[in-house]
């Protein structure tokens, strides 16, 4: 049994975790009899977003482990406490959490920073050739942490676009096109991506490209 960590970003599409991507991707690392660590940056969110109204909240203040401990059922892990010995792969469901909370690039595209604990996370698990799995928006947290190294990955969020665009031009990673239920697999970093709710029209097409994206993290572990 493999122990997977699964990195959110908080709990709601519009400013957290995509909730139906971070189910699916733990029901299948079940479902493959891999043991789930679900981890978060203990950080406040940028925004705060009534999900009914789609408006922001006004004098808000959620903290991101708190609010992404809904999904994981209150068992979840600051990144501060994960040591990557701890983990045999990575997966990063996506939701706007990833360029609002683990990134700021939805708010501040032309000087987009990085979480420094997620960054470090990262780059160590590719550095000790770790699988890291990346949803939906989240290849773009995935490159942003990598831009300032000698890594090169290649990795998908679906169609052209302006984060593809972002991720080619400014952060020197390649994107590569791919239907939504296709994964685009890097062999050589082991970086895996799928599109997800980045083309998908419902939930059964989103299932299909995480089914695969968590069979291909396992098989490369």
């Amino acid at each position: 049994m493999a122990k997977i960590g699964v990195l959110l970003s908080g709990c709601g599409v519009e400013d957290g975790s995509e909730i139906h991507e971070s189910v699916l991707t733990m029901l299948h690392l079940d479902k493959n009899g891999q043991e789930i660590i679900p981890i978060a940056p203990n950080i406040l969110q940028s925004q705060v977003i009534d999900h009914l109204a789609g408006k922001e909240m006004e004098r808000e203040n959620r903290d991101v482990l708190v609010e992404a401990a809904r999904i994981a059922r209150g068992d979840i892990k600051t990144i501060s406490e994960i040591n990557i010995d701890r983990l045999d792969a990575l997966i990063l469901p996506g939701g706007a959490g990833a360029i609002k909370n683990l990134t700021n690039y939805a708010l501040m595209p032309e000087k987009c920073k990085i979480n420094e604990q997620t960054r470090q996370l990262i780059i160590e698990m590719i550095d000790s050739k770790q699988p890291v799995g990346a949803i939906c928006i989240s290849p773009l947290v995935v490159a942003r942490a990598l831009a300032n190294t000698d890594y090169q990955p290649e990795l998908t969020v679906g169609s052209k676009c302006e984060p593809a665009k972002y991720i080619e031009e400014e952060l020197n990673a390649v994107h590569v096109e791919a239907e939504v239920d296709e994964v685009i697999v890097d062999e050589e970093l082991k970086i895996i991506t799928t599109p997800a709710y980045m083309l998908a029209d419902s939930i059964g097409e989103v299932e299909k490209g995480i089914a695969k994206l968590v069979s291909k993290v396992v098989d490369l572990i």
